[in-house]
């Protein structure tokens, strides 16, 4: 079973910056597109950032573009989500998940498959 744990939330100002890490558990994530994903207070979940196997083809969506940039490391089996002129509206649990995308393929982040990790609580607040 893929197993991903989210770290790296916080509070911050907003402005601010932070990075937030998805890290798989007895598994390479080098052959996995991952998405990132939050939930807000009351507000459905929704796909945020995704990045391709292999290629590292990446996508967000409109209203992080510009601000937010995924990464990966495949020896280290983490993909990173830099989040920087974090705004109120950024407050969130994000998720990370695997995408059921082949290999190299572009991400699609409405692919994603298996359970939710616990997520990681993000606050940008003054």
């Amino acid at each position: 079973q893929l197993q991903l744990v989210e770290s790296g939330g916080g509070l911050v100002q907003p402005g601010g910056s932070l990075r937030l890490s998805c890290a798989a558990s007895g598994f390479s994530l080098h052959y996995y597109a991952i998405g990132w994903f939050r939930q807000a207070p009351g507000k459905e979940r929704e796909g945020v950032s995704c990045i391709s196997s292999g290629v590292d083809t990446t996508n967000y969506v409109d209203s992080v573009k510009g601000r937010f940039t995924i990464s990966r490391d495949n020896a280290k089996s983490t993909v990173y989500l830099h989040m920087n002129r974090l705004k109120v509206e950024d407050t969130a649990v994000y998720y990370c998940a695997p995408l059921n995308v082949p290999f190299q393929a572009p991400c699609v982040l409405a692919l994603r498959f298996g359970s939710w990790g616990q997520g990681t609580q993000v606050t940008v607040s003054s």
